[in-house]
């Protein structure tokens, strides 16, 4: 590597050690016995045994990848399948399955911008959604978190022919919810299209009948023309890879027009018939969503005293993420590092991951979590939290 780039690397180092933002993946060991506040598995269903016997009778008969891009050689039934059944499951016309969340966002935002597309995207969109912004060539305006009138003032003065609407119906790092019924309102006004990042929604948010079948699902959301979804198969589904869920003509549009559809190797068979079991599982067992927000409210409770309230959100109506502002990346990072000595997983959050520029612990409720689980994560966290405090 030449001096000048190794010069360079060796500055940034140094400025992430002294900013306390070096980053180390944690490795997952076999037998490994931490109670699991980290990992997106919110409904248990990554190790489920009926996903891997539908990944390996995908592998025989279909083999270990796909092969080539889906426009060659790399579609299979099973993907055709898994695009009706997420369809049928968020109420939505037509899907088309990527090999990533991260690239199902790059793929519909690029899709779907360019210089006459104006993006109106809340600050706490995620980083694929940023990227594919970026990629697109639109004007993008960035809203205040949830800022229902702020989006209306940018889609009002807008010079573009067409507007997107970017947002999360859960989001990722506070576990706040979307106001989706007001922005479809202002969709519909002024003539807009909403995408909603289902990322951390499907296979946990939703009422009664739809319990489980996202926040979307059961709502004037599902089915709109003026909707499009986007969701991943690696948290609640357990697998691996990406959707967009919308119209038929917005599938056709993506199979033209998404480079990160076209250009990459397609999904692999196991992930989408591991998906495609997942959500059998979602349709038939309730009780694992309802089981994600019961174990979300004892964390709450039994944070509390420690916290004062701080746990943000605290509601039935959040999902599984539960977010806890630190006082500083590096008191993030040690009290992640005291919790995983201790035995407890939990995620760590700083900048440019949060993008109130306010580090935090984020804590994933699953609904394997055993109440002793609970209790001591909850006690090993309350004490860590203390000492920080």
């Amino acid at each position: 590597m030449s001096r000048s780039m190794t010069a360079w690397l060796e500055q940034q180092a140094a400025v992430r050690e002294r900013r306390g933002l070096v980053r180390t993946p944690l490795t997952r060991l076999d037998g490994d016995s931490e109670v699991d506040l980290a990992s997106n598995d919110y409904l248990g269903l990554a190790t489920d045994p009926r996903l891997a016997e539908a990944a390996r009778e995908a592998i025989g008969r279909w083999g270990t990848g796909a092969r080539s891009s889906r426009l060659v050689a790399g579609t299979t039934e099973l993907h055709l399948e898994l695009e009706a059944e997420l369809a049928n499951l968020t109420g939505m016309e037509s899907g088309l399955v990527f090999s990533s969340g991260y690239l199902a966002n790059l793929g519909v935002t690029t899709a779907l911008g360019g210089p006459g597309t104006l993006i109106v995207a809340d600050e706490h969109c995620h980083a694929s959604l940023i990227d594919g912004f970026r990629l697109s060539r639109s004007r993008v305006d960035t809203v205040p978190h949830n800022d229902l009138a702020a989006t209306e003032q940018h889609l009002r003065n807008r010079t573009e022919p067409r507007a997107l609407i970017a947002v999360e119906s859960i989001y990722s790092v506070f576990g706040d919810a979307a106001p989706l019924p007001q922005l479809l309102s202002l969709a519909e006004v002024h003539d807009a299209v909403l995408l909603v990042d289902e990322a951390h929604s499907l296979g946990v948010a939703g009422h009664g009948a739809f319990q489980g079948f996202g926040s979307v699902a059961g709502t004037d959301l599902s089915g709109h023309p003026n909707v499009v979804l986007t969701a991943t198969l690696s948290k609640s589904l357990g697998s691996q890879g990406g959707a967009v869920l919308g119209s038929a003509l917005l599938r056709e549009h993506l199979v033209n027009r998404a480079r990160s559809f076209i250009f990459d190797t397609g999904l692999a068979p196991s992930s989408a018939a591991a998906a495609l079991a997942a959500v059998g599982i979602i349709r038939a067992e309730p009780w694992r969503a309802a089981a994600v927000h019961r174990n979300a409210a004892s964390l709450t409770a039994g944070l509390a005293p420690a916290l004062g309230g701080a746990v943000e959100p605290v509601g039935e109506s959040a999902g599984a993420v539960q977010s806890i502002p630190m006082p500083s990346a590096a008191a993030a990072l040690a009290a992640s590092q005291a919790a995983h000595r201790a035995g407890v997983r939990v995620g760590c959050f700083r900048p440019p991951s949060v993008p109130d520029g306010v580090s935090r612990l984020r804590l994933t409720a699953r609904a394997t979590l055993t109440p002793h689980d609970i209790d001591y994560a909850c006690a090993t966290l309350r004490r860590i939290l203390e000492e920080t405090q």
